[in-house]
């Protein structure tokens, strides 16, 4: 058999996204030897074997890439065979010259949903499940190239599962640099600060919780582990349920959360964020074979609306309110339109499933501040707005707000860019 060589440089969005599985995987399903790395915002391929199958490759290098994934043929070019007979993966090369594409956070995959959702999965419930399709990633960056140890998840070492499934060519978590489970990754707590201040009005009683002490660094990871405590996320919906405000800390910072269906809740909110007249935006349960039910029951999404609900980016979409709307009237007064988006993360999509109903979700922050994302400063700062906090203990090393749009003229046109459409790429 003729044995012939190529190298492939290959730049655009190619990282954090499953691009070096996908190439390992195709390579060795074409019976090629090589090497595919990482260095510094570039994909490095060299293949050796047949010309046929050196073809095929070339072409998906391109056109076969994961749904995420952008690449661009920067160069091609025909080398001596180095007489390998495997396929490996490199560690990345810092020292190369730096042509960056970082990748934006990305909403949580249909595969993982069914893992968090099945009783049998070990991730069963997890709120922070990824893999190479999904999860934080432009939030959660340190330095290029994106390898963990580059990111915030640096802090916390694979367990020897994870591990297993990140060394596995054939796992879809092959490579996953967010990777985590409840053995290993981040961890939920949930804090109550307002003791006693809003109990009449709530429902809710506080009594045998004590206030934080809000002066000094931010935690150690990772938060204590105590089967005996409460499920934070339980703590967090039954608070929601009776009518308090929580800051919840989300992908690119904290969220404000309320139900979206309690007037007295919502006025609440709006009185303590001094924002008196504002659109609050909501967010949905995913619900029905296209996610939209629950939108449906309150608002009116055109198709383009509705594609834009559904986009990976999972933006705030502007959309029409039916006349039966029965959420709060203090959510868009005046307005015919309501901001509305879909759970992107895991833990949104748990909290979600679990209270059955929308919220609203709005910048966690003093207006005309910028989302708060650190603990300490979110307890400080947003004490005399949240009867509540539910925090977990990945850092966010960059702030991202919830992209906005509105359908115009038959297209999605950005009101606002944000966590998971930022950083944009101009050629």
């Amino acid at each position: 058999m003729t044995v012939s060589a190529r190298k492939w440089i290959l730049t655009g969005r190619v990282q954090g996204v499953g691009y070096r599985p996908f190439v390992y995987n195709r390579a060795v399903d074409l019976g090629l030897g090589g090497t595919v790395y990482n260095g510094a915002g570039k994909v490095f391929v060299y293949a050796e074997g047949d010309p046929k199958a050196l073809d095929r490759l070339a072409h998906d290098l391109v056109h076969a890439a994961p749904p995420l994934a952008r690449p661009e043929l920067a160069s091609c070019e025909a080398v001596d065979p180095e007489g390998l007979d495997d396929f490996r993966i490199l560690a990345s090369d810092a020292a190369t010259e730096a042509e960056i594409h970082v990748p934006p956070d990305l909403f949580t995959c249909d595969d993982c949903l069914a893992e968090l959702t099945d009783p049998e999965e070990r991730r069963f419930g997890y709120p922070y499940i990824n893999c190479t399709l999904g999860g934080p990633r432009y939030t959660i960056i340190e330095a290029m190239p994106y390898d963990r140890p580059n990111t915030s998840m640096a802090d916390f070492p694979l367990c020897d599962a994870c591990r297993d499934e990140s060394e596995s060519p054939a796992d879809r978590r092959f490579h996953a640099q967010p990777l985590a489970c409840p053995e290993c990754g981040p961890q939920l707590e949930f804090v109550r600060l307002n003791v006693g201040a809003d109990t009449a009005a709530t429902g809710a009683s506080n009594d045998s919780e004590q206030p934080r002490n809000l002066i000094g660094p931010s935690r150690l990871k990772p938060f204590p582990q105590n089967p005996e405590h409460e499920d934070p996320l339980e703590q967090a919906v039954a608070a929601i349920e009776a009518g308090q405000i929580l800051a919840i800390k989300g992908i690119g910072g904290y969220h404000l959360v309320c139900d979206a269906t309690n007037d007295a809740a919502v006025g609440r909110l709006r009185e303590r964020k001094h924002r008196p007249h504002k659109p609050l935006a909501v967010m949905f349960p995913l619900r029905g074979p296209d996610g939209l039910d629950a939108v449906r029951e309150h608002l009116r999404p055109a198709p383009v609306a509705a594609a834009a609900l559904t986009d990976p980016a999972r933006p705030i979409v502007l959309v029409e309110k039916r006349a039966e709307c029965s959420l709060s009237s203090l959510l868009a007064p005046g307005l015919r339109e309501l901001g509305a988006f879909l759970p992107y993360s895991p833990l949104h999509h748990e909290l979600l499933g679990r209270l059955g109903r929308p919220v609203v979700a709005t910048s966690g922050n003093i207006s005309g501040e910028p989302v708060i994302t650190d603990t300490v400063e979110a307890e400080n700062r947003l004490a005399g707005i949240a009867d509540a906090f539910l925090h977990h203990d990945r850092p966010i090393v960059r702030p991202a707000d919830d992209p906005v749009v509105r359908p115009m003229a038959g297209r999605a046109r950005a009101i606002r860019m944000g966590r998971g459409t930022a950083p944009v790429e101009r050629k």
